[in-house]
């Protein structure tokens, strides 16, 4: 078989978002496939709308149940043990995909001998197959043989997972998965799985069609998502100490672990929720100096970390309550000249 699609599904049955998703998987050019939808424990109708898929077209869909929600990490590993295609690919459920999306990916790998292959995406807001604003997910300088220098910069910017076709064989070989029971999850998976591939591709096409919506994982900031991301990176970087990667890439996996664990956590917790926790500004100023303490010297850091946020930061290594307080001000007084202009 070439490929396994696998589609993690919660609670999206509202609006026709599933079905538009699933038809366009059932649309593929690509011959010889087969569709993986992995109902991670819905309480809408989500698993009846698969259920149909399934009675339609049961040489094409498999659905996949289990009793209790996995999120999406633990959904795609469900996918991926029941894999049987030579290629992977992964799609939100709530997102869908060009007719000759996968067509044209695996003909890049398959004309080039990669094994990953990966486009750019479309941001749209209503189910429409017309090209929206346009996102370079990866640059070709990434792409060919995977050098050190390429997987450095992979490791770093992997970009999404949904954009990307993988080679089955060595996801199994190096035994890859996604943490279970998580937000996040990509941010671990996608960068450590980047070292394993030896050629990477790109079709230079907006072939992926992403769903923007205001209640999202992206868009609603809580406590909860931000431990997630913290955990996201903690596991990053206990699989590549695990693995043998940590020494190699030590200054890329210090400036990916600051800026995932401590740097886009702090900003948006202090942004984001409503009523901000002294004691969790100090957690994370605790982790990132347990693993990185000096994580402010990465070039990395000190190129793409904007000039404000590592003031703000230096300020938070010297003091997390006169960094709470500065912040918590900052954000009051521009409050307080919003509700002025808004007169």
């Amino acid at each position: 078989m070439k490929l396994s699609i696998i589609v993690p599904v919660y609670n999206m049955a509202a609006e026709g978002k599933l079905n538009y998703c699933m038809d366009s998987l059932i649309a593929q050019t690509l011959e010889d496939y087969e569709i993986l939808a992995v109902d991670d424990a819905s309480t809408d109708g989500s698993l009846e709308v698969l259920r149909e898929y399934e009675k339609r077209f049961p040489d094409l869909v498999r659905v996949i149940t289990y009793p209790r929600n996995k999120r999406q990490g633990g959904a795609k590993n469900e996918g991926l043990k029941r894999a049987r295609g030579d290629w992977v690919g992964f799609v939100d459920s709530d997102d869908w995909a060009a007719p000759d999306f996968y067509e044209k990916l695996i003909r890049k790998g398959e004309e080039t001998g990669a094994d990953l292959v990966g486009c750019d995406y479309s941001l749209v807001s209503e189910h429409t197959f017309e090209v929206g604003k346009v996102v370079q997910n990866n640059t070709m300088a990434q792409t060919g043989l995977l050098d050190r220098d390429k997987h450095k910069s992979l490791l770093m910017r992997m970009g999404s997972m949904v954009i990307k076709v993988y080679r089955r064989r060595v996801i199994a070989e190096n035994r890859l998965d996604f943490p279970e029971g998580i937000f996040y999850e990509d941010n671990c998976a996608g960068p450590l799985w980047s070292l394993y591939f030896t050629r990477f591709e790109k079709v230079e096409e907006p072939l992926y069609y992403y769903y923007q919506r205001q209640v999202s994982t992206v868009h609603h900031i809580s406590e909860e998502k931000c431990r997630d991301r913290m955990k996201a990176a903690v596991l990053l970087y206990e699989q590549c100490k695990e693995r043998g990667f940590l020494e190699e890439y030590k200054k890329e996996l210090e400036y990916r672990f600051a800026e995932l664990y401590y740097v886009n956590t702090l900003f948006s917790y202090m942004a984001g929720v409503g009523h901000p926790k002294l004691s969790f500004v100090r957690e994370l100023r605790a982790g990132i100096r347990e693993r990185f303490p000096l994580f402010e010297q990465n070039q990395y850091y000190r190129e793409n970390t904007g000039g404000e946020e590592q003031r703000l930061i230096a300020l938070q290594q010297r003091s997390n309550l006169g960094f709470y307080l500065w912040y918590r001000l900052k954000r009051l007084v521009r409050r307080l000249r919003a509700g002025r202009t808004g007169r």
